[in-house]
């Protein structure tokens, strides 16, 4: 009974022991960040404010559930490969360099929502999903794009329909 209790104190004082205690080389502090948000949009506001912007939009409700989701139009440009294709691996380089800061601009100016290439070897290479109000506008923004300007790809657009404000998962 006295080896037990002993047993016992023994792995009181190794756990205690390497318990860490505060110390003035290990000082915890702590910060706050104070973000500050735009008050939400009701759903009239949103559609409103995407009417009057020129947007195609609709409401879809759903059979199950009877939510309302707002349904807007984008637009899918699928880039493809295009017909010139001879450039060296530094004109390449260049290039893709400057179509990287060409899909940057679009996303922080608010057209394109996503970008990104497909995986396989294919003759379409990616896709930017544009944010604007109209087909033109995403065809002009996409053949900005300096790829597309020299030919290495080229653009197709297609109107494209999806739940506003639906995060991918």
């Amino acid at each position: 009974m006295v080896h037990l209790k002993q047993f016992g104190i023994c792995i009181f004082l190794m756990a205690m022991a390497c318990k860490e205690t505060p110390s003035a080389q290990h000082e915890v502090t702590e910060t706050s960040i104070v973000a500050t948000e735009e008050p939400k949009k009701t759903a009239l506001q949103l559609k409103e404010e995407l009417m009057s912007k020129g947007f195609e939009i609709f409401d879809y409700v759903d059979e199950e559930t009877k939510d309302t989701v707002l349904m807007q139009q984008y637009y899918i440009a699928f880039l493809k490969r295009g017909p010139n294709r001879s450039q060296n691996k530094a004109e390449a380089d260049s290039l893709q360099a400057l179509h990287m800061a060409h899909l940057g601009r679009m996303y922080e100016e608010g057209y394109a929502d996503i970008s990104g290439p497909f995986g396989d070897d294919g003759d379409i290479r990616g896709i930017t999903i544009y944010n604007t109000p109209t087909l033109k506008i995403a065809d002009s923004l996409a053949n900005l794009d300096p790829m597309v300007k020299s030919g290495r790809l080229r653009i197709e657009v297609h109107p494209w329909w999806a739940a506003k404000g639906f995060p991918l998962r």
